[in-house]
């Protein structure tokens, strides 16, 4: 047996830490409470309060805005221009 520490309590708590952090960053909705999907829409009211596209058909007011899921990896995409085209 070797005397090398492992460290398991450190990295659940890392692993812990890193998915609340993201947990309270990803939008959810303020009536189900749950995570809308990537490509599903998410609608702001009045009052600051998000709701999913499940949950906006439960609701008579207009809603002031209606935003795309995007994944995490939404802008850090590469991205390949033919500049060819462009000359």
């Amino acid at each position: 047996m070797t005397d090398e520490p492992t460290f398991p309590e450190f990295e659940r708590e890392l692993l812990r830490k890193g998915i609340t952090a993201r947990a309270l960053a990803d939008p959810h909705c303020d009536d189900c409470h749950r995570s809308p999907l990537i490509g599903e829409r998410i609608y702001r009211y009045e009052g600051g309060r998000v709701v999913c596209e499940l949950c906006r058909d439960r609701r008579r007011e207009r809603p002031i805005e209606a935003k795309l899921v995007y994944g995490s990896e939404h802008g850090h995409a590469v991205r390949i221009f033919d500049r060819r085209l462009a000359a």
